[in-house]
């Protein structure tokens, strides 16, 4: 691992979050909550350690695979040390590991708090827990391959650590090119769904600050009460469609908006997330309906459309909360909670195409044991999955569930309750926000010890980027071959201790 270059880039990385650090003071300026001074101070600080890792350590030529990961990675942990300092240096979230829980579930996208009275930060502090959530949706890696050319060599990798699913779409040779189609999509649904959210009385705050958090199916809301705030039919049904649209595969909808529009249909995968959204909202709808939990099958409907969706594309927004419902419903929702959206899109946990792979699997081996001699192979939309894909797949559930029980372990041996613990962890390498008991949609993490949320930190980044990538960085083996940072001002290095 080539370590001064990968210090070179999360420079520049850092110096594109300081820029993203002055997009609240607008805001703090309009609302006059006197933060302007904390996001100058932050972008300072961010501003000047990334330009001090630049002029320190030399740039690579080019970044292998390893590289790919430890970019990914150290660039993650940067960004949520840099991104927690508008919390610490406001005073609003007095606590570091708070801060950097908040920080993390921002980036990640995962929309778990340890806030208690979400109104009671300033607006423009609000505005900036938003906007790390629409970055870390399509990620920062990928908008940094979009917009800066530096980061150009090496892209494949970067791109492949960062980006979910077993399999990566390439839109074009150039991977810069694929990045900007993304972001150019991810630009485009998070502007139409402003517009649509301000057509329905929302402010041009509130609108802004709820699509980045939809399209980015992350869910922080500026409101105690999440969307359930507006109690607007029409509000909730446009955030039911963009959580939805933020739960397939972006490169879909780029084929889908050139013209191609059955690319959703010929897609397994597609068939198969809807077939699981339509289903879990029928069951749970007749479920709080026969439990008497609304008064009319309308409301029941109502209600669980939006909590099912939310739920299965990891959006974490709510309307109610569930934590009241029967307990067949959150058996619903955890289980939801376990497959998450399509492979590429925003959403996290385990990804609907790695279920289909392991049940197309499962279906394979009963069918060697009826007819042993009959050689079979599974595809997936008529084409060969390859074995290596296969193994990748199995090698996630076992690795998922491995890290599941270690946490789970940990965070009960804390003195947490089973129920709070698992679905903690559950929620939080899932990436999906809140859990059920003393982590549900009405209570947060607030009450959970310190080392607990550290360790719930951990399962956030692990779960963003897929497992594997932070794993590996854990084994001896990856830092065996790591080489000593080359400094800019060192002269004629001998050849290999180039970092």
């Amino acid at each position: 691992m080539h370590s001064g270059g990968v210090l070179n880039i999360l420079g520049k990385l850092l110096l594109l979050i300081a820029l993203f650090l002055l997009t609240p003071i607008p805001f703090s300026i309009y609302y006059d909550d006197g933060m302007v001074e904390v996001f100058l101070r932050c972008a300072a600080v961010g501003a000047g350690v990334g330009v001090l890792l630049i002029l320190l350590f030399r740039p690579i030529r080019e970044l292998s695979l390893r590289d790919g990961f430890a970019v990914v990675v150290i660039c993650w942990l940067g960004m949520a040390l840099l991104g927690s300092l508008p919390y610490v240096l406001s005073g609003q979230v007095p606590s570091v590991i708070d801060a950097i829980f908040e920080s993390m579930s921002g980036f990640t996208t995962t929309g778990s708090t340890i806030l208690t009275d979400i109104e009671a930060l300033a607006p423009s502090l609000l505005f900036w827990r938003a906007t790390t959530q629409w970055l870390g949706g399509m990620g920062i890696i990928v908008l940094s391959l979009a917009i800066l050319p530096l980061l150009g060599v090496g892209g494949m990798q970067l791109f492949q650590a960062e980006m979910t699913g077993p399999t990566k779409d390439r839109l074009t040779p150039r991977i810069q090119d694929t990045a900007r189609i993304l972001w150019s999509v991810y630009l485009l649904f998070t502007a139409i769904l402003i517009g649509l959210l301000m057509a329905g009385g929302l402010s041009f705050y509130d609108a802004i600050t709820h699509a980045f958090c939809t399209i980015s199916t992350a869910g922080f809301s500026p409101y105690n009460d999440s969307v359930g705030h507006f109690n607007s039919l029409y509000v909730e049904t446009v955030i039911i469609i963009f959580m939805f649209i933020g739960g397939i595969n972006f490169a879909m909808h780029h084929h889908v908006l050139r013209g191609k529009l059955l690319t959703y249909w010929q897609s397994e995968e597609f068939r198969l997330y809807l077939g699981l959204t339509t289903g879990a909202i029928l069951l749970v709808t007749a479920l709080l309906f026969h439990g008497g939990i609304y008064p009319t099958l309308e409301n029941s409907l109502r209600h669980a459309s939006f909590q099912v969706v939310s739920i299965l594309t990891t959006s974490g927004f709510g309307t109610d909360d569930y934590n009241l419902w029967p307990s067949a419903t959150q058996l619903v929702l955890v289980g939801l909670m376990l497959v998450g959206g399509m492979a590429g899109s925003t959403a996290g946990s385990i990804k609907t195409v790695r279920f289909l792979l392991f049940f197309k699997y499962v279906r394979l081996q009963f069918r060697s044991l009826i007819h042993p001699q009959t050689v079979s192979v599974i595809k997936l939309n008529g084409l060969r999955v390859p074995q290596e894909v296969m193994t990748a797949v199995l090698g996630f559930f076992a690795l998922y569930f491995m890290i599941f029980l270690v946490a789970t372990l940990v965070v009960t041996g804390l003195g947490v309750d089973l129920v709070t613990g698992t679905t903690a962890v559950i929620a939080t390498l899932n990436n999906i926000g809140p859990g059920l008991h003393l982590v549900g949609p009405a209570e947060g993490f607030a009450a959970l010890p310190a080392p607990a949320k550290v360790v719930l930190t951990f399962c956030m980044l692990a779960g963003r980027l897929e497992l594997y990538t932070v794993m590996v960085l854990l084994t001896p083996a990856f830092w065996k071959t790591a080489r000593s940072p080359q400094w800019r001002f060192v002269k004629n290095a001998p050849p290999g201790s180039a970092g």
